[in-house]
């Protein structure tokens, strides 16, 4: 159901004023896919990527030739490209939890599905916060900190997570389903800010920042991410595991700690 109203929305998008927009294109003699992705910025249509369908699907030359279905098509593939899906498929704790999970598999093979628990989740990280148990989300197991302030409800459900979910599913799924997202699915990176011979703040926490950056981000880019000035002022970046300095147009990778120099 969502799927299709996406698939409709970007297709009324694409739609809405198409034969002006084909017949200025085929007068100006311009290229269709910068012209599509000028025209659809705002899905986060580029370039590149409606060139890519446009060959893949092998549609006409012609833009005047490309009618209503191939409209739509263009426009699914390009929500597919752009709004791409992880379904987290909930309750897995449930009695009939997994069955459905395989039926759900059987039925969508195309769909990306993580069984979790968001009702476990929500309990390890409830005892976490109150020092009740040491847990990190997303780890297949937590060690109980302090047993005599548990209650013998408390100790059940626990005991249950840990035995009917954490050991048998590997984790809740619910970190899970946000790491398949942001990493897998939209490719961004975890950047963390530091410098060479400090990588502690104030408090003497190690490493305490981290920043999602897109795909194919600069180092320039990062500057810019942690504060206007540091960009317009950058000079430099240091890779701090290498110790290397590197220059604005450096490619950022996941995990990277960069240290910006800049000036005043």
């Amino acid at each position: 159901f969502l799927e299709f109203e996406l698939d409709m929305w970007y297709f009324r998008l694409v739609e809405k004023g198409w034969e002006k927009f084909a017949r200025q294109v085929k007068q100006e003699k311009g290229k269709i896919s910068k012209a599509i992705a000028k025209q659809l910025s705002g899905l986060s249509v580029t370039e590149v990527m409606a060139e890519d369908v446009i060959q893949k699907e092998g549609f006409p030359e012609d833009i005047m030739k490309w009618d209503a279905s191939i409209l739509r098509r263009f426009a699914v593939t390009l929500r597919k490209l752009t709004k791409p899906m992880v379904i987290a498929c909930n309750k897995i704790d449930v009695g009939s939890g997994m069955a459905n999970l395989e039926k759900l598999k059987k039925e969508f093979p195309n769909h990306m599905l993580i069984a979790c628990s968001a009702e476990a989740e929500l309990a390890l990280r409830e005892a976490a916060k109150h020092e009740l148990i040491g847990y990190v989300p997303g780890e297949n197991n937590f060690e109980i900190l302090k047993a005599e302030k548990l209650n013998e409800k408390q100790k059940q459900a626990l005991a249950f997570i840990r035995k009917n979910i954490l050991e048998k599913d590997g984790s809740t799924g619910v970190q899970q389903v946000v790491d398949t997202a942001v990493f897998d699915l939209l490719k961004y990176s975890a950047i963390f800010p530091g410098g060479v011979n400090k990588l502690e703040d104030s408090e003497g926490r190690r490493l305490p920042d981290v920043f999602l950056m897109p795909p194919k981000s600069t180092a320039l880019d990062f500057a810019f991410r942690l504060h206007t000035d540091l960009g317009k002022n950058f000079i430099r970046a240091i890779d701090v595991r290498t110790k290397r300095v590197v220059g604005k147009e450096y490619l950022l990778k996941n995990r990277d700690v960069i240290e910006i120099v800049s000036g005043k």
